[in-house]
């Protein structure tokens, strides 16, 4: 999985367009792209959407609304036991919000275990700092998304980007932290949303750099992104070629250890390997 749609889910035309999307999952937002008035309304949308999408579209993630807010209760209710295949959990605070919504989650499944849960990591201060702190693993989670929007409102910055475009230093650390999280975790890492929507080159650039520190796939807020992350995060023929050479090459080798273009690979290159051919 490597491109991921944020869509609205009180838009009937926005909900039918996601069917023919070309992301790898859509993930069909019941919290900030919908007012507080409606949303209500955007759930009963969203439930009816569901029961009637077509399941050979693209993988599906409900953005719920946040654990302490009024509405996540009737959210769950309502797109758990239509078996999504994630639930997003945004505004975490820590670990213990992800084991809460498992919790939460359990008696409304029809087959336990199905859905997934991807969290937003980085949108509160005390959830950064968790990240470091405790580990995050936990059965049903898939994928920590980073992001830099909200976690600028709860620092009190007035941007999150330096005039020359990059991300300034507590969003940076944000960033790495929410990767090497997930990679302890055992979940996909997912890179931020690129505002800009008219800046594909901007786009290409750090989707390449967030893919060369490690990160599996990138967010998306409009359609026209997504063949811009899906072409960057596809594997190359000379990485696909490499992969299969290592991992042939050192399940021949008695030693765990192998020559490959002269470099030797032990473990860690083998697991490089399987990264890369999984996304082939």
């Amino acid at each position: 999985m490597r491109s991921f749609l944020f869509v609205p889910a009180g838009s009937t035309r926005m909900l039918e367009k996601s069917v023919a999307s070309a992301a790898d999952v859509v993930i069909l937002d019941l919290e900030d792209a919908v007012q507080q008035s409606a949303k209500a309304e955007a759930r009963a949308l969203l439930v009816a959407h569901l029961k009637e999408r077509d399941r050979k579209s693209p993988k599906v993630a409900v953005r719920i609304n946040g654990l302490r807010t009024p509405w996540s209760a009737d959210d769950l209710a309502a797109i758990v036991p239509l078996q999504p295949h994630f639930v997003m959990l945004p505004k975490t605070e820590g670990p213990g919000d992800v084991i809460e919504l498992a919790e939460r989650m359990a008696p409304l499944e029809p087959l336990a275990g199905h859905t997934g849960i991807l969290a937003v990591a980085t949108e509160t201060i005390a959830s950064v700092l968790s990240l470091a702190a405790a580990p995050w693993v936990h059965p049903r989670l898939k994928g920590m998304l980073w992001g830099g929007e909200d976690l600028a409102a709860d620092l009190g910055a007035t941007a999150n980007r330096t005039p020359e475009g990059q991300y300034s230093s507590p969003f940076r650390l944000a960033r790495d932290l929410c990767l090497m999280a997930a990679r302890r975790a055992g979940a996909l890492a997912i890179d931020a949303v690129h505002t800009d929507l008219r800046d594909l080159d901007g786009l290409a650039a750090e989707a390449e750099a967030s893919r060369r520190d490690g990160f599996d796939g990138k967010a998306a807020i409009h359609p026209s992104q997504v063949d811009v992350i899906n072409a960057v995060f596809r594997p190359t023929d000379t990485e696909i070629a490499w992969a299969r050479q290592v991992l042939e090459k050192l399940a021949a080798s008695s030693s765990g250890i192998a020559l490959v273009d002269g470099q030797m690979v032990d473990a860690p290159h083998a697991a490089r390997a399987k990264r890369i051919l999984a996304g082939v």
